[in-house]
Order: structure tokens, then C-alpha cells, then sequence
């Protein structure tokens, strides 16, 4: 109870850190969520589940990810050209990076050394090299139309980027940064998520009602399988149990939780408000998933499968992310 009453007084003050029995705690990391029609990020008191500040970004925030070094997370303004650097622990802004055109998706390659971004306006995927401070443009890939989310693979040699309105899988070799293969794909591939064996890919058809398995791991990607979930299947976010995968179906208004070794799908959550971009506590209880025509935060318990509380945030509500969170 000391310890919550500590960590409390602090948040209100704007501390970062409180100091109980001789030993340093950090306060609970905000939840923060993209509202891509209002260029802004809310943060979320994690404890409260109350927005706390509003914090102005560029154009279009659609996504984000946490550097390598875990100081800062990237907000992606894809229409403002821009990237804006906050603290993950207090939500302070740190920095703006700019010149950095239409970022819609970003990662960085798990060697450390690449930071590669999709042009979804544009029609290219960029590579920039990363020192840890600076990000100097190297190469961009032109390929076809609007690239949608980005894959990396353990290795760091290739990354998959999914081509929205050309119904396409693109697989771009990092060390040379130059298309490897191109495959059609069902309707308005979306995000993309691989396997931790770098052998299969899973895609969300936005423009269906289903995921698609692709097996990459011979010379030639091969379609394997499509799991019916639900129509406007888009975004995914591991469970953290190594096995299990949740997609947003936003159309259905409902998330589908799929067994990646069996492909079936072996729960479903309804969610009003259009459900998108997703984000899991620490215990794996909680899916924590921005409900985009509803403004709204929604907070879904998996075990009673319902909506236990939503957070009124801005428009159009896209990314969702916090440093405290289920393994990946």
C-alpha cells in the first residue's frame, strides 16, 4: 500500500521515478494511443484508465515502435513527413525528426543496424541506417502500389512488406536492398506477422474476412492457408504464449484469437467500434485495442470475453503501444 501510495504522488507531480526502501521503482509506463485524424497521441494512466495529456504530433499518426536501446518510441506521422521521439516511461517529447517522407510503417531490423520505413502514399519502402542517434536515408525500394505494414526476419536479412491496393507480399533482401520475389495475395493485404522459426508469415485480408498463411521457407513463397475471422481482418498482436495470435477483424467488430500450429481460431472477442491496432498486458489477461470510428480506447478481458472499461481519446484512433506488455 506504502509503495502504491508513493508511486501515485509521484505520477500526479510528473515524477519519473520514486525511491521506496532504498531501492528504485519505476512508475507504471503510460499506454499511448495514435489518433491519426487529429495528429495527436493520448497517454493513458494505466492504473486510472484516464487520459492524462494530448500531446500534438504531425499529420496522420498511424504507428509506432520502441528504439533499440528502449529510450525512446517513434511515432510515425505519415502525412506530416516527420517522426516524434517520447519518452516511453513519462511521455515527454524528446525530439522531432523531419525529412522523413510518408513513414506510414516502421521497424528496425533485430541486428540493430537498419531502421526501414513504408511509403504507404508513395509506393516505396526506405532504408536508413541507424547509429543510435541518427538516421541517414540509404536506399528506396520503389515497389507496387501502397505498402502497408513491414516484417523482419530473425536473421535480419529480409523484410516482407505487404502491398495494400495491389494485393501483394513483397520480400526485399536487406544487405542489398533489392526485391527478392513478389506474390499476389487475397484482397487488401494488411499487417503481417512471422513466426519466430522465420518459416511462415501470417497476413491480415482487410479486404475479406480472413488471415493467410504463407509457408516462406523454401525458395519460393507458397500459400498454405486461409483462417476465416472475421471481415476486415487487419492488425495483429501476439498473446505472448508463443503459440497464439489475435488479428482485429474490423468490419465484424470482433478480435479472433488463432492457434498458429493448427490454424484454426480457437476464441473471439466482440468489440464495437471498429476494432484496429492491439496492444497485450503482461499477464496476457487484457487486450488493450484502439476502436477506430469509436474514439474510444477499448479494454477487453479475455477470460470473461467482454469490454470492461473504453477511454474516450481523439479521431480516428490507430496505434496502440506500451513498454509493459506481453512477450512477443
Amino acid at each position: 500500500m506504502k509503495f502504491f501510495l508513493i508511486a501515485r504522488a509521484c505520477a500526479v507531480l510528473g515524477c519519473c521515478w520514486a525511491l521506496v526502501g532504498g531501492a528504485v521503482h519505476a512508475a507504471t509506463p503510460p499506454v499511448f494511443v495514435l489518433n491519426s485524424l487529429e495528429a495527436s497521441v493520448s497517454v493513458i494512466d494505466p492504473v486510472t484508465w484516464s487520459e492524462t495529456v494530448r500531446i500534438p504530433t504531425g499529420k496522420e499518426p498511424h504507428h509506432l515502435y520502441l528504439t533499440p536501446d528502449e529510450k525512446s518510441v517513434i511515432v510515425a506521422n505519415a502525412l506530416g513527413d516527420s517522426l516524434t521521439f517520447l519518452d516511453p516511461r513519462t511521455a515527454q517529447v524528446q525530439t522531432t525528426v523531419r525529412g522523413i517522407v510518408d513513414p506510414y510503417h516502421l521497424r528496425f531490423s533485430p541486428d540493430m543496424k537498419w531502421f526501414i520505413t513504408a511509403a504507404n502514399r508513395l509506393n516505396h519502402v526506405d532504408f536508413y541506417r541507424w547509429d543510435g542517434k541518427t538516421l541517414t536515408l540509404v536506399q528506396r525500394v520503389a515497389t507496387s502500389r501502397t505498402p502497408s505494414h513491414l516484417w523482419i526476419d530473425s536473421r535480419s536479412a529480409t523484410v516482407y512488406a505487404t502491398m495494400q491496393d495491389s494485393d501483394e507480399l513483397v520480400a526485399i533482401d536487406i544487405a542489398t536492398q533489392t526485391i527478392k520475389w513478389r506474390v499476389k495475395t487475397g484482397p487488401m493485404p494488411a499487417d503481417v506477422y512471422g513466426t519466430a522459426d522465420d518459416k511462415r508469415l501470417f497476413l491480415g485480408l482487410t479486404g475479406s474476412d480472413s488471415v493467410e498463411v504463407f509457408d516462406i521457407s523454401g525458395r519460393e513463397p507458397k500459400s498454405i492457408h486461409k483462417i476465416k475471422t472475421g471481415e476486415g481482418a487487419h492488425a495483429f498482436r501476439a498473446a505472448g504464449d508463443g503459440r497464439h495470435l489475435y488479428v482485429s477483424n474490423r468490419v465484424a467488430n470482433t478480435i479472433s484469437k488463432i492457434d498458429m500450429t493448427t490454424y484454426q481460431v480457437v476464441d473471439s472477442y466482440p468489440v464495437p467500434g471498429g476494432p484496429d491496432c492491439m496492444e497485450v498486458s503482461p499477464d496476457g489477461r487484457f487486450i488493450y485495442v484502439s476502436s477506430r470510428w469509436a474514439r474510444k480506447l477499448s479494454v477487453v478481458d479475455t477470460q470473461t470475453k467482454k469490454v470492461v472499461r473504453q477511454v474516450a481519446v481523439g479521431k480516428s484512433p490507430h496505434g496502440v503501444w506500451t513498454l509493459q506488455h506481453a512477450p512477443r
